[in-house]
């Protein structure tokens, strides 16, 4: 191969490299941005608390923001739902959610807290709340359910074991017709469920850590480009 032809490929390895390197740098900014927009939003949600009624969870036109709400009810007689694959503090466990019936409401789901799972495998249990309850919390959307797809599995204890908050799948397993795209985040203030918080990134990456992806793919696309150089000046001077 003649030394132009050489030079060619090798630039045009060198630009493919460099162009592919500087698009995923440009994807984790846009997910930094998107995630810090997120918290924002919550942050600024949180500030005000401005309760809306928890029929509100059943708003599609909302279905991706973020609302204050509250009100009165009672938890349905219905298997929880323990999502599955979910960190706290370095320990694996899983979310619990019960499907509670507002005054005037459809049902939703609320997240009642994070516990552990032992190395067996073996599921806790969330002992259902009986009577009426007052709640408050956040209204979200579920998490992020990534590329799984799955029908949730009963437990031993006759709870639903789900690794994605399915609003086609879960109804029929909790004796509903439909549930709302909004799940409420329980206040972690109320004495109720297990421990909690009001986090809308669990398990996924921070903002900050998309800037540092983002930092060493261009970090890479600019080594390939000095390299790509030296590598020309020096068969230049041969």
């Amino acid at each position: 191969m003649s030394r132009r032809a050489t030079l060619v490929a090798g630039w045009t390895l060198a630009l493919l490299a460099i162009a592919a390197f500087a698009a995923l740098g440009r994807w984790q900014l846009s997910r930094m941005h998107e995630k810090q927009a997120l918290l924002d939003a919550v942050a600024a949600t949180l500030a005000d608390r401005n309760p809306r009624p928890l029929s509100a969870a059943a708003d599609a036109s909302r279905a991706r923001t973020f609302d204050w709400a509250a009100g009165e009810g009672e938890f349905l007689p219905a298997p929880a739902v323990l999502l599955d694959n979910q960190q706290r503090g370095g320990r694996a466990g899983v979310r619990v959610y019960r499907a509670f019936a507002p005054v005037g409401a459809p049902p939703l789901l609320v997240e009642l807290g994070w516990l552990p799972v032992p190395p067996d495998r073996s599921m806790p249990v969330s002992p259902p709340i009986a009577g009426r309850q007052r709640v408050q919390g956040l209204l979200a959307p579920p998490p992020s359910a990534g590329l799984a797809d799955a029908a949730p599995a009963s437990t031993a204890h006759g709870n639903l074991l789900a690794i994605r908050l399915d609003g086609a799948a879960l109804p029929a397993g909790l004796g509903l017709d439909g549930l709302p795209p909004r799940v409420l985040k329980l206040d972690p203030a109320l004495p109720l469920g297990h421990a909690r918080d009001l986090d809308v990134l669990p398990n996924t990456l921070p903002p900050d850590k998309h800037l540092g992806y983002a930092v060493q793919w261009f970090g890479l696309a600019l080594a390939v480009l000095v390299t790509a150089l030296i590598l020309t000046f020096r068969r230049s001077r041969r």
